[in-house]
């Protein structure tokens, strides 16, 4: 049995709706895109950029949006060994690790095209700079004020890209084998400097106290005696030591003071 006229109707009505509401529905669905919480969302629309894409849920059109992700956690970039010469002509290996992090998603995007292998360039090359501009000793005592300068140089560089240098450390400095012979050397040598200036220092010291004491000795009464007796005693401690005892000068000179006396009676 056909349907009523206005039935008819109704119905298709309902069937056009259904038509336009549930591919539309399908469409948002797909359109969604989940930016988490460590990410950031570059979205261009008909290849323009149009907003940064905080984290949650957002829409992107197809065919007239699109987005790129970009990770704003701290990265490690190791620099692999570089071949530099410093100021005083020294050839060495150097390797760091550089950290850093995306403030600026957009530029990140737009101004550079890879801005990891950009950093990891201009690390290489800025590192190679730096250490040609120091000596070796610089190089090898000063390494913290080293890496802070080159730190400075890359967040410089690459703050036009939107990224934080936060830090860079120089993991190894290999030298030739030649240089590091003479560097050992240098350091026995440095070490024998400083026993033989200890040991004279020692020897100075030593000489003054044991004239100061021979001298407050000279001129206290008895006292040359009683640091004799204290000697052998010192002395008769041991037994298989033989004691040869020598007469001191002043009892010399007290019988010389008596027999020169003893005429002068007679």
């Amino acid at each position: 049995m056909p349907f009523p006229p206005l039935l008819w109707y109704h119905i298709s009505d309902m069937e056009l709706l259904l038509v336009v509401i549930i591919p539309f529905i399908i469409l948002v669905f797909y359109s969604i895109r989940q930016v988490n919480q460590y990410e950031r969302g570059v979205k261009f629309r008909f290849g323009k950029f149009v907003s940064e894409m905080m984290p949650g849920w957002r829409i992107v059109w197809p065919v007239i949006e699109s987005w790129q992700k970009v990770d704003i956690r701290v990265k490690a970039v190791d620099v692999p060994d570089q071949e530099a010469i410093t100021r005083d002509n020294v050839s060495a290996r150097i390797n760091a690790v550089i950290y850093y992090r995306i403030q600026d998603g957009p530029k990140a995007i737009i101004e550079v095209e890879d801005y990891f292998y950009a950093v990891s360039q201009l690390a290489q090359t800025t590192m190679r700079n730096v250490v040609g501009e120091i000596s070796l000793d610089d190089l090898l005592s000063k390494r913290n004020e080293v890496a802070d300068k080159i730190q400075v140089i890359i967040d410089k560089a690459t703050d036009p890209w939107g990224i934080k240098v936060e830090s860079v450390e120089l993991k190894d400095i290999i030298l030739p084998e030649e240089m590091k012979r003479v560097i050992a050397r240098q350091a026995e040598a440095e070490r024998e400097r400083r026993a033989i200036i200890i040991r004279a220092e020692g020897e100075k010291a030593a000489s003054e106290n044991i004239a100061a004491a021979a001298n407050q000795l000279a001129n206290t009464t008895g006292g040359l005696h009683i640091r004799t007796l204290q000697t052998l005693s010192e002395l008769s401690a041991d037994k298989s030591n033989t004691v040869v005892f020598v007469t001191p000068l002043e009892v010399l000179r007290a019988f010389e003071s008596f027999i020169k006396k003893e005429p002068g009676k007679a």
